[in-house]
């Protein structure tokens, strides 16, 4: 006899813990799958213990740039024991017993769709009205000869590691390589970035992926643009050598790939309810619904890959199961690169809008020109920000910053696109001096409407 819920979740990321949170509180039996541990890759290999190793560091540069601070001492070990706290040393029996106690039903294990209503699970045949796929995505391993041979890490190894390599090459200049990169650098590493694209974080707008550079190589960062990593092998007893499609031998201690995510749809029997995958995922409806009964949210439908959409995508799957009518809006989603500076951006860029066939109003504004807030900030200042507006219809569609803090307040432009406010309101804002924010109305004023 199978086990009878409503609503059986399949992955235990951020996505499906806010849903499962929703349903409990809504007084619905749930069930929820594990394969490894409740919280997922954002809470254990990701965003957590990356912006907790970014944190340090950034307060050592904040502190070289600050007049009259002195800089002080990094305490790599207190760093790391810091960390293993904020990923609860990669155990989730807290988090397995919290839900239990609230009369959830928790299977670690695989699961696997096994048709209409049915997930397979450690043996348990469970039965539900509604399946939640939640089960996120995978560093991708690149094609890349002899890796197989020689000191690789993935984004789990490079934010769990307690020893610092002497040299790492960085395969991807998008958001989880510029932050490896950074905190490797400042942990004392000498790193290369390898990156395909001609530029860093190459869908943001490029004069974002220029300025970053230019600061990583200031910091003493290697980067490589237009370049892959063709072969890598063992050079002497402890050495790896690493060989550009160019032919250019990089040595190195361990390479790191951070490059492309692959949506974890192997193997969940998303064939027993005659669901196809496309090429980002899984194909959902904008309910966030796979098949009659089924939804999914999160990585494994290639939507979007940010932990933030992962829980919105939860919010929105939920209010449909429980009755109330929801459709998911990915306009004005934020994307933010926790470096130093950070690298904030949402909505469009230049180029895609005018792909779209806008008619664009573009500004670049320096900040350190027209702005206060930078130069009580700290000592050579820095600070972009970027708008990209539809002159037609007089609303912002993209916003871009490198800047302290940039994704604290980029959230503005976000709100502002979402909610198509016209400029001419924009425009009537004020905004508290000195601050970043104060951008933009600085931005918008130069704005050729």
């Amino acid at each position: 006899m199978a086990d009878r819920f409503d609503v059986i979740i399949l992955g235990m990321g951020p996505g499906g813990e806010v849903a499962a949170g929703k349903l409990i509180a809504s007084g619905k039996k749930v069930a929820v799958v594990e394969r490894e541990l409740i919280g997922g890759e954002c809470a254990y290999w990701a965003c957590i213990p990356s912006k907790t190793l970014l944190r340090p560091p950034e307060v050592r540069g904040e502190a070289t740039r600050a007049f009259g601070a002195s800089t002080p001492t990094l305490t790599l070990e207190e760093v790391f024991d810091y960390r293993d706290q904020m990923i609860r040393n990669l155990d989730d029996s807290s988090q397995v017993e919290s839900y239990e106690e609230q009369g959830t039903t928790v299977v670690k294990g695989e699961g696997r769709i096994s048709g209409p209503g049915k997930v397979e699970a450690n043996g348990q045949t469970l039965e539900a009205d509604h399946i939640i796929v939640a089960t996120g995505s995978a560093q991708t391993i690149l094609p890349i000869e002899g890796i197989e041979d020689v000191p690789y890490w993935t984004n789990r190894e490079v934010t769990t590691m307690r020893e610092v390599p002497g040299r790492a090459v960085v395969i991807g200049g998008g958001p989880n390589g510029i932050e490896a990169s950074q905190w490797l650098n400042r942990f004392g590493a000498e790193v290369t970035i390898v990156e395909a694209s001609d530029r860093l974080i190459s869908r943001e707008d490029r004069e974002a992926g220029e300025i970053i550079q230019e600061v990583l190589e200031e910091e003493g960062i290697d980067v490589h643009l237009g370049r892959r990593v063709e072969k890598a092998r063992k050079e002497g007893d402890d050495g790896t050598v690493a060989t550009l499609d160019d032919g250019t031998e990089i040595e190195t201690d361990v390479i790191v790939i951070a490059a492309g995510r692959t949506p974890r749809i192997e193997g969940i029997g998303l064939e027993s309810i005659g669901v196809e995958p496309d090429e980002k995922g899984l194909p959902i409806d904008d309910r966030c619904r796979l098949a009659d009964g089924v939804w999914a949210l999160g990585d494994v439908t290639g939507v979007s890959l940010f932990t933030h959409v992962a829980r919105y995508q939860a919010k929105v799957a939920t209010d449909n199961i429980l009755g109330k009518e929801r459709h998911a809006d990915y306009r004005g989603i934020p994307r933010v690169v926790f470096s130093d500076p950070e690298v904030a951006a949402t909505g469009l860029t230049e180029e895609q809008a005018r792909e779209q066939g806008i008619e664009v109003a573009s500004v670049t504004l320096d900040m350190t020109k027209v702005l206060a807030r930078p130069w009580t900030y700290e000592e050579n200042p820095r600070g972009h920000f970027g708008l990209v507006a539809d002159r037609g219809r007089g609303v912002l569609v993209g916003a871009w910053a490198v800047a302290p803090q940039a994704g604290e307040w980029i959230h503005q432009a976000s709100l502002a696109i979402r909610a198509e406010i016209p400029i001419e309101k924009l425009l009537d804002g004020v905004y508290q001096f000195p601050t970043f924010s104060e951008a933009y109305i600085e931005a918008l004023e130069q704005l050729d409407l």
